[in-house]
């Protein structure tokens, strides 16, 4: 890793990151107009992962718009994915113990009842942002919950760029189209250029290679095609374009990611 956790525990304690290799801090505050605090002053008493915490009040607030490296939790057989105690300390660093203001920019609450919110500090620190900015989590949206992904999105970028925390390991790394049959049944990123765009009645199909039933393919299905057209964005023009998409890979014919929303994608060279 290229910088000290002890170092990053002390900075984020003082609502700060270290950005790695660069030994500058960084204060990710709150945007502007984003949404304000519905649900104020719950302390958090548990950090679960790194991006789960316990309130005082005994609920948990899973922290939306970002994806933490795993830990087990109990589950039998799970692997503990990279980084994932270091990004649970960095969590704990920044809001154990402290007072957390929520902020619901979509669905409130998932299948397990948790909320699904952002959290911000008395000061204004951001706890999605700074973890993004320190290379701690990955982006994670969901089409019911579409607030600040472009700049949850910018924040990623620029980590990756640095290679902080989890962008310098191999296992995170951005994959090619070719490469994801290894990938099944994980969450990925992928970056290619695109073959063919096609469309089947209601389904757009972004192919990564000249054979659909083997080859890497993005899934657009016709709910998901309402909110590109709301957006303006015809992803049959994707074709020859270099694009990367974000999701979990299942094996459908060959490996495939369904896409649910605009935000999933990003093309790379803009027209």
């Amino acid at each position: 890793m290229d910088f000290s956790f002890k170092t990053l525990r002390s900075l984020l304690l003082t609502g700060s990151l270290l950005l790695s290799g660069m030994g500058a801090a960084q204060a990710i505050e709150w945007p502007p107009g984003a949404p304000a605090a519905t649900i104020k002053a719950q302390p958090v008493t548990e950090i679960v992962d790194g991006d789960t915490v316990l309130l005082a009040s005994g609920k948990e607030v899973r922290l939306v718009g970002i994806q933490a490296p795993k830990l087990p939790l109990g589950r039998a057989g799970f692997k503990t994915w990279p980084l994932a105690e270091e990004s649970r300390t960095a969590l704990q660093a920044l809001s154990d113990g402290k007072a957390v203001y929520l902020h619901f920019g979509g669905r409130r609450e998932d299948r397990y009842r948790r909320y699904l919110a952002h959290l911000t500090l008395p000061d204004g620190t951001w706890i999605q942002g700074a973890l993004l900015a320190a290379g701690m989590a990955r982006v994670y949206s969901f089409k019911d919950n579409r607030k600040l992904i472009g700049e949850m999105l910018a924040l990623e970028q620029t980590a990756r760029r640095d290679r902080r925390g989890i962008w310098a390991l191999p296992y995170y790394r951005i994959r090619n189209p070719a490469e994801t049959w290894d990938d099944i049944n994980s969450f990925q990123l992928v970056e290619g250029r695109v073959v063919d765009a096609a469309r089947v009645r209601n389904v757009v199909y972004l192919n990564f290679g000249p054979d659909w039933r083997t080859d890497f393919t993005f899934r657009i299905d016709h709910r998901a095609l309402r909110l590109f057209e709301r957006a303006g964005i015809d992803p049959l023009s994707f074709t020859g374009r270099a694009v990367r998409g974000r999701g979990w890979v299942k094996a459908q014919n060959g490996p495939l990611i369904e896409i649910t929303h605009p935000e999933q994608l990003e093309v790379l060279d803009v027209q």
